[in-house]
C-alpha cells in the first residue's frame, strides 16, 4: 500500500468511528431516564461524570473493534454490536445496583453516584473489548 492508501484508510476509520461514536452517544441520550445534556448545561457535575464515562466506555469497545476489525466493513459491524452490547449491559449493571435511585442522584447532583456510573462504563467498556477478539 503506498502512503496515500494508508492515510486514506486512517481517515475513513476515524470518519466511520466517529460517526458510530456519536450515534452510540445519541443512543445513550434516548435511552437515559436523565437527560444529561440539560443537566450539564446547568452545571451538573454528577451528570458530567455519567455521561463522560458512557462516553468513554463507547470509544473503548469502538477503539477494540477498530484495532481487532480486518476492513472497513468489519469494524462497522463489531462497532456496532459492541455499542448495543455496551448499552445493554450498563443498564443491566445499574437494575442489579439498586441500592439508590439513579435518575434521582443524578438529578440531585450526586456526584457519588456520577462517578460510580462514569468507572462502570469505562469498566463494562473494557469487558466488551477484550472480548473483541478473534
Amino acid at each position: 500500500m503506498t502512503f496515500l492508501d494508508l492515510l486514506l484508510s486512517t481517515f475513513a476509520y476515524i470518519g466511520v468511528a466517529s460517526i458510530l461514536l456519536i450515534v452510540g452517544i445519541i443512543l445513550f441520550e434516548l435511552t437515559t431516564k436523565n437527560k444529561e445534556i440539560e443537566l450539564i448545561k446547568n452545571g451538573n457535575k454528577a451528570a458530567v461524570y455519567a455521561f463522560g464515562g458512557r462516553i468513554l466506555g463507547l470509544a473503548i469497545v469502538l477503539h477494540a473493534a477498530i484495532t481487532n476489525s480486518v476492513n472497513l466493513l468489519d469494524m462497522v459491524i463489531w462497532g456496532a454490536i459492541a455499542i448495543v452490547i455496551q448499552i445493554v449491559l450498563f443498564y443491566i449493571a445499574e437494575w442489579i445496583t439498586p441500592k439508590f435511585n439513579i435518575k434521582k442522584a443524578i438529578d440531585e447532583d450526586n456526584q457519588a453516584v456520577g462517578l460510580f456510573l462514569l468507572f462502570l462504563s469505562i469498566a463494562i467498556g473494557l469487558v466488551i473489548a477484550a472480548s473483541l477478539t478473534y
